[in-house]
């Protein structure tokens, strides 16, 4: 889809439902049914990091504490360094993860905040939200993004500290 503008939904950040949403305004020519017209939400999440041994069964036992404590993740990456593997998680609630942690004895610690955008999946989804950084002067650190599905797509985009907050204010970041 081209886009023609940005749109921040200010009028209607004050509903719950609607906070932290974009409208993307297509181009001239450009004719949108009612389900590609919604708006991408944004969230602003953190992202955590633990280190266990590299062996069979080591991320499904951290996992398992988790789950046990009721955590849902929003996304869960490993890989292996050397003898050791690093687990990265982005929990949804991070006040019921760090609990959940402290309860199981899992050392995480805190790596840096980002932002969680979902929405219905079309081309250039990813980049009308990137554009609205970068015109800002915003450096992305990293990206991580998908298709979910059933015409879905998310993505997490990390700032450096620094832009957090000026980055979420751009996105319209909802809190949770």
């Amino acid at each position: 889809m081209q886009v023609s503008a940005v749109r921040r939904d200010r009028a209607s950040s004050q509903s719950p439902e609607w906070r932290g949403r974009v409208t993307l305004l297509p181009a001239e020519g450009v004719c949108l049914n009612e389900e590609e017209a919604m708006p991408d939400t944004v969230r602003r999440v953190h992202y955590f990091s633990t280190s266990v041994p590299d062996k069979p069964g080591q991320t499904f036992k951290v996992l398992a504490s988790l789950v046990s404590s009721g955590v849902n993740l929003l996304a869960c990456s490993g890989t292996s360094r050397g003898r050791r593997a690093q687990i990265d998680v982005v929990p949804d609630d991070t006040r019921r993860f760090a609990a959940a942690a402290k309860k199981a004895g899992l050392d995480f610690s805190e790596k840096r905040s980002g932002f969680l955008i979902q929405g219905d999946d079309r081309p250039g989804a990813l980049a009308d939200n990137l554009k609205v950084l970068a015109d800002a002067g915003i450096n992305v650190a990293a990206v991580d993004g998908l298709s979910a599905g059933s015409g879905r797509w998310g993505a997490i985009v990390w700032v450096a500290d620094e832009d957090v907050r000026r980055a979420g204010s751009l996105l319209r970041a909802q809190a949770k």
